[in-house]
């Protein structure tokens, strides 16, 4: 099991990161034993295995420092040195009571939510529920040890010797969690649900693209409404799927609101853009190293497959008559801003300005911690590959096309006085709030009958997230002063 670490990684002349050799690392830590320098006997508890060779993993280097400390580095994204943001990897060979610093010293971002109080997040074998460490154990500093690189340390303390603990960026969405979810929401065979293969990935991963309408209700004749989400363009947004999964959660429920947005309404998702970037734990890029949010101007068939198959797709809607592309939305999360939010798009019409407003401020209404105030419009030069960009400029002037945001650690609601921070339910709760909304936007509130059967799956999780309304003012006053343009790519 014990290994040299030069064998498991790759570097630059083997200098290590004074001439920034680990932008060369390719590959995972495997099942890595990190024991003191010149130590040569039987492995001992506390002589720390680290493994990221899984799915979603990403720890490329481990560097001892002493006993107590360990300097990590970050594999950077396949092809595309860059971008060194998520990482996700396990410990284990752990002596109970063992203290130890780990220092993530190759950040290839400098603004970061750390400086706010965010933390990573651990889970272990005895407690397989995710949590969030301690704000008060983590550090971030720049470092004089590694070329004033931004250093962010986290202190922890392993108590059960026999437990692997595992430790992430942000809660782990991975792309076989997404084809189990998609597995057993076809097993229900739900008649206003249709699950297709819309492509593969270079890997040959499947493109899913879900189609949620009630037929029974949509005349031949009638144009019907149609709204397109999409999420993980980013691989290491992993916010992104929770939220995706909430609309889709919300829509194919039994819920009196749902009932009625899929009579007016079709939604088609594609709720994972890159598979293969999530399953390589890739933060930004595709397997070929491009970020896929740049190339829907002319995305290639071979090098971008899933871009080009469901930008054939939007295209191909909006170019028949009987259907009326209203929305599109692309779902992310944003490493430097607190709560839910939008970028949309500028037009020269005053009135097309006002009317794109209005969903993101209905929003605002339904959503506690969505802010209307980080909300904004912009021509970015540099975004005019995005989804929301191209296909803002593709649709006509009924169509709104937004990047949804949601913040990777915390949101602040009215009347709160420090951030919340946000765990899986509560980015699940955004996304049935933003299907809701749908609601409200198509002003169909007035059909809601009470004799519709209003149980589904969590019917007290559901009415908490309905009746949370609030204003929106006093979420905003953390992200006050921020830049809007702060350390913002999507």
């Amino acid at each position: 099991m014990e290994r040299k670490m030069e064998e498991s990684t790759v570097r630059d002349g083997d200098t290590g990161s004074e001439t920034g050799g680990e932008d060369a690392l390719v590959g995972n830590v495997n099942k890595l034993m990190v024991s003191p320098p010149g130590y040569s006997g039987a492995p001992r508890k506390g002589h720390l295995v680290f493994d990221a060779c899984f799915e979603s993993g990403n720890l490329g280097r481990v560097d001892y420092i002493s006993e107590f400390e360990f300097d990590l580095f970050i594999r950077p994204d396949t092809c595309n040195p860059r971008f060194r943001v998520w990482f996700n990897f396990t410990v284990e060979n752990v002596r109970e009571t063992q203290r130890v610093i780990f220092n993530v010293v190759n950040f290839s971002k400098t603004k970061s939510l750390y400086r706010d109080g965010m933390s990573p997040v651990v889970k272990s074998t005895s407690r397989p529920k995710w949590q969030r460490l301690p704000a008060k154990n983590v550090y971030y500093y720049r470092c004089p040890d590694h070329r004033r690189n931004y250093v962010m340390s986290f202190a922890f303390c392993f108590d059960r010797e026999e437990d692997v603990y595992q430790f992430a960026y942000c809660y782990p969405y991975t792309y076989s969690r997404l084809q189990h979810y998609l597995a057993s929401l076809e097993r229900r065979n739900l008649p206003y649900l249709q699950r297709e293969q819309l492509g593969l990935s270079v890997q040959q991963r499947r493109l899913d693209l879900l189609t949620i309408t009630n037929s029974d209700h949509l005349s031949p004749e009638k144009e019907k409404k149609l709204v397109f989400l999409t999420a993980r363009v980013h691989p290491g947004e992993s916010p992104a799927s929770f939220v995706c999964q909430g609309v889709i959660d919300f829509l194919v429920s039994l819920h009196p609101v749902a009932q009625i947005l899929r009579d007016h309404v079709i939604f088609k998702i594609v709720p994972m853009l890159n598979p293969d970037g999530v399953y390589l734990g890739n933060y930004r890029c595709s397997l070929m190293g491009f970020d896929l949010n740049r190339h829907w101007q002319d995305p290639s068939p071979w090098a971008h497959p899933t871009l080009h198959a469901v930008k054939q797709l939007i295209v191909q809607m909006n170019q028949d008559p009987r259907v009326s592309l209203e929305f599109y939305i692309d779902v992310h999360a944003h490493s430097t801003m607190l709560n839910g939010f939008m970028y949309g798009n500028v037009f020269e019409d005053e009135e097309r300005v006002q009317r794109q407003a209005v969903f993101p401020r209905l929003l605002c209404q339904n959503a506690p911690d969505f802010s209307f105030s980080n909300t904004s419009f912009n021509r970015d030069v540099v975004k005019a590959g995005t989804g929301r960009r191209f296909l803002g400029g593709l649709l006509d002037d009924t169509s709104y096309c937004y990047t949804l945001e949601v913040s990777f650690y915390s949101y602040m609601t009215a009347g709160s006085t420090a951030p919340v921070p946000y765990t899986e339910e509560t980015y699940m709760k955004l996304g049935r709030n933003v299907a809701r909304t749908f609601l409200d936007y198509y002003k169909l509130s007035n059909l809601i009958n009470d004799n519709r059967p209003t149980h589904i799956q969590s019917a007290e999780v559901m009415s908490q997230t309905l009746d949370g309304k609030d204003n929106g003012v006093g979420r905003d006053a953390a992200n006050k002063g921020r830049e809007k343009s702060q350390g913002v790519r999507h």
